[in-house]
């Protein structure tokens, strides 16, 4: 970016009240950040981050097109990209939505950002956090499951701890009672789950810690959420069902490589036989507490009915696990019966609404029971019956589980529905993320995403010194690719010679929880470190334990791959087992492929590779976390140079210097660490 372009940004921005500051008395090398933040170094990709924002934040719907107002960033780590448009934010006075991926995000920006930011500006800023609805306790439901005498002496002993907690809490937020496990149903008996609210009748209404949080809500400037919330809302809007959060003027996104999928999800309709269980059971529930014996004996044959056929509905399904075509299923059976087990199941809710309707003088929990029967009935209708005019913009598929079967209909591409209910909506969009390039183009994601060619792109690289404090090691040519026979015995014995180089602190990525077992088997036999391995513990013990116990050896899968944030010696060596190439047996992405093949394109290029890059991006970057670390990165995956396309993930990883000699490896650790 020409230097020329910074003084674009040097306007001053007006913050209400008497406050009048310029981006660079906060960010230069004397400025407000540095009186306050220990240790702050001024960052030119920072400043330059914030000030493009400014500029966007600066535009207004009338002045602009959607495709104008909308700006994409990659911000590498170090960059400091959370504070780059934290402040402009703030500054700008407007209200605005920032929307993050990861809980631990939204507390870095509730708990250590936004008290940094009140610092400079010398006052309180009116930002809340809003989580989904199942993270608050609901009164009404509360007060009953306290008041069932049949309570065990353990859970009298969790009412008396929720009662103190209530005493003095302000949100009714679950994060606030450390105690309380993620096992056991205690929480799901009392969250404000949307499908059992009572809205305006709830007689617990006025006190409601859902209705004060959005009262909260609406006086804020800034709204921090995250995507699931964000597009739940979205989706709501869409359908003309309303909304979750207040009005807002401009969305920003941090980890907006998430993006497509969250959205895929919320704009998508779900059945499940879940569903319908836990809709019978709160039926049950709620029965002992408002009905009569001789009623609930009249009701209960009604409910056990509806719960046999669901029962039948979901023995349909074949029992392996996974998820699978919707339509390839129903071929199978004929389309006949098909139909006929879906009218079996929607007249059960037909007829289970009809009975709910005449029960709700007995309480107003019963008039949600009919809703939530006629909801259901036609979300399955739905999904299961397919339009002419649906055919080619929806993809029908359904997921067996251990215990029940899940159905969905998902948007083939949900670039139009972004464009048409979130950049026309908004008056900026701002999308960000440490990933969202695939060697040095950002065609992928504006393609995915429904952005415009003129949208503009930024790419700010990290400020770490990846040539001196870092290395990238890539087996010898010999090695086997992933698909050899021997590749898993190989891929062992060379994990293990890595981790005794490193002595320990590292972190092994998988791509499958069989790679992930077999590596954990293998380690614990061949080394002397103590080995955590993921599903063995909750994931914040397994990272306490891994910062404190230096020299132990993290090994997973999934949601490991980002989000780790270990700086220090303890994290010095990052091995991941191959490239993270999606297997593409889902029905949204194998469709997803054979739209871009349909189009004349070449999905392997255009869409698989580039969503390994973004993943293979991501785990890379749990190494270097401060400018201090140093370390090793090893690819165990030999099709980096072997293949064409591992020229666009070589392209993709950090200027650290790349090696494929062992020696190497062991001499920079001798050297570094």
């Amino acid at each position: 970016m020409p230097s020329t372009d910074i003084l674009v940004y040097s306007r001053p921005c007006s913050l209400p009240g008497e406050y009048m500051l310029q981006l660079n008395d906060i960010f230069g090398e004397n400025g407000y950040l540095a009186e306050v933040l220990s240790g702050f170094q001024p960052r030119e990709g920072q400043q330059l981050m914030a000030a493009a924002i400014e500029e966007v934040l600066s535009l207004g719907k009338k002045s602009a097109t959607p495709a104008e107002r909308c700006l994409v960033i990659e911000a590498e780590t170090g960059i400091g990209k959370t504070l780059a448009y934290l402040i402009p934010a703030v500054l700008s006075g407007k209200k605005i939505v920032v929307s993050t991926a990861t809980l631990n995000l939204q507390d870095q920006i509730i708990f250590k950002d936004i008290p940094l930011i009140q610092q400079i500006v010398g006052e309180d800023l009116p930002v809340v956090c809003v989580k989904g609805r199942e993270n608050y306790l609901c009164l009404y439901r509360w007060y009953q499951y306290r008041s069932n005498p049949q309570l065990s002496a353990g859970a009298d002993s969790d009412v008396a701890r929720i009662d103190n907690w209530l005493k003095t809490t302000s949100t009714g937020d679950k994060a606030e009672l450390g105690w309380l496990g993620e096992k056991g149903d205690l929480w799901s008996q009392i969250s404000a789950r949307s499908s059992q609210c009572l809205g305006s009748n709830c007689p617990d209404g006025a006190e409601c810690f859902i209705t004060q949080l959005r009262r909260k809500a609406g006086a804020a400037r800034l709204l921090i959420v995250n995507h699931h919330l964000f597009f739940s809302d979205l989706a709501l809007k869409k359908e003309g069902f309303g909304d979750i959060l207040p009005r807002y003027e401009t969305v920003i996104f941090d980890e907006a490589h998430h993006i497509e999928d969250v959205a895929s999800l919320f704009f998508s309709c779900s059945f499940s036989h879940y569903q319908l269980i836990d809709l019978l059971n709160d039926i049950e529930q709620q029965a002992k507490n408002d009905l009569s014996a001789e009623k609930i004996d009249t009701l209960l044959p009604q409910l056990t009915g509806l719960r046999k056929r669901g029962e039948n509905f979901a023995a349909l399904f074949p029992k392996e696990l996974g998820r699978f075509y919707l339509d390839t299923f129903i071929d199978k059976i004929s389309p006949e019966a098909w139909l006929e087990e879906v009218d079996l199941v929607n007249t059960g809710f037909k007829h289970l609404a009809k009975e709910m309707t005449a029960l709700s003088k007995y309480g107003e929990a019963w008039s949600s029971f009919a809703g939530r029967s006629e909801e259901l009935a036609e979300k399955l209708r739905d999904i299961a019956i397919k339009s002419e005019q649906e055919e080619t913009e929806l993809i029908r598929w359904y997921e067996k589980r251990e215990r029940s079967v899940a159905l969905s209909a998902t948007p083939l591409e949900v670039s139009n529905l972004l464009s048409e209910y979130l950049y026309n909506a908004v008056e900026a969009c701002i999308m960000t993320s440490a990933t969202l390039s695939t060697g040095t183009s950002f065609s992928y994601i504006k393609k995915r995403l429904g952005l415009g060619e003129e949208t503009r792109c930024l790419q700010f690289t990290s400020p770490f010194d990846y040539e001196h404090n870092s290395l990238i090691y890539v087996p010898e040519r010999t090695f086997p690719e992933p698909i050899d026979q021997r590749y898993q015995e190989k891929l062992g014995n060379r994990v293990a010679q890595l981790l005794k180089a490193s002595a320990g602190r590292g972190l092994v990525l998988c791509t499958s929880f069989k790679n992930m077992d077999h590596i954990a088997d293998f380690l614990e036999t061949e080394l002397d470190y103590k080995i955590l391995v993921q599903g063995r513990s909750a994931k914040n013990a397994l990272l306490d334990t891994f910062r404190k116990e230096t020299h132990s050896v993290l090994i997973a899968v999934a949601s490991f791959w980002e989000g780790v944030d270990v700086s220090g010696e303890s994290l010095s060596c990052v091995i991941i087992d191959k490239l993270p190439f999606e297997v593409p047996t889902d029905p949204v992405l194998q469709t997803r492929i054979e739209r871009v093949r349909s189009e004349g394109g070449n999905p392997f290029f255009e869409y698989q590779v580039p969503r390994a890059v973004l993943s293979l991006k991501q785990g890379v970057g749990r190494l270097l976390r401060s400018v201090t670390d140093t370390g090793v990165v090893a690819i165990m995956d030999v099709r980096l140079y072997t293949k064409g396309y591992g020229r666009t993930f070589l392209k993709s990883l950090p200027p650290a210097p790349v090696t494929r000699e062992l020696n190497d490896v062991r001499n920079f650790f001798s050297s570094n660490c």
